[in-house]
């Protein structure tokens, strides 16, 4: 079966180069577009079977683009090619139910196996992406009891802040910051050192700038 693929990429060299490889390994690539505005617009009027997607374009980005595929129903099957290895856009292409998340470093490589997969009724998946999502530690539970507030305060720790410099930021007293430090240190069961809610906002940092 000879699947109908659109690519779109924002760097016209990636562009060439992903359209070019396809087209000589005989692949029917229908269209091409350069920014995230023209692949939505092209994948509702040609309505391909695979659409390989960057993931951050102007307009639209890849994962824009599937979540308004997935609202309108379209048919064609979203393939995200990405140099994002962080946990949230992973969960989030899962999420959307795309066919496939290939890193660029290994796209010409996988984007073959990535079709076959699809033509089988199948998704795949980047290895390397798997792999290193499956190696990061998992968030300390504890965080969880955390309000939003007293996250972006323990933040605001990490960045080195005084608590004045924290009050003036959240616009609450220095006695305030001082009580939600104390309660940040009873709910996630830390000692009484003055040092233990800085190294413990330093070692997950990466938990809290969402917030």
């Amino acid at each position: 079966m000879n699947l109908s693929i659109l690519i779109a990429d924002d760097h016209p060299l990636i562009l060439k180069g992903l359209k070019d490889y396809l087209e000589e390994q005989k692949f029917n690539v229908v269209a091409s577009a350069k920014n995230g505005k023209e692949a939505l617009a092209l994948i509702r009027a040609l309505k391909p079977d695979i659409a390989i997607l960057d993931i951050q374009m102007p307009f639209y980005t890849g994962l824009e683009i599937a979540e308004l595929s997935k609202q309108e129903n379209l048919p064609t099957k979203i393939v995200l090619i990405t140099l994002e290895k962080e946990e949230q856009y992973y969960n989030k292409a899962l999420e959307l139910n795309v066919f496939g998340y290939i890193l660029k470093e290994f796209a010409l490589d996988e984007i073959e196996h990535c079709i076959a997969a699809i033509n089988n009724g199948k998704s795949y998946f980047s290895p390397e992406l798997t792999d290193s999502i499956e190696a990061q530690p998992e968030a300390p539970k504890n965080i969880s009891k955390l309000t939003a507030r007293e996250k972006r305060i323990l933040r605001f720790i990490a960045e080195e802040k005084t608590a004045k410099e924290i009050a003036e930021d959240l616009n609450i007293s220095s006695r305030t910051v001082e009580k939600h430090k104390t309660n940040i240190r009873n709910r996630l069961e830390l000692d009484s050192k003055a040092t233990s809610l800085f190294a413990f906002a330093k070692e997950n940092l990466k938990y809290l700038l969402e917030i």
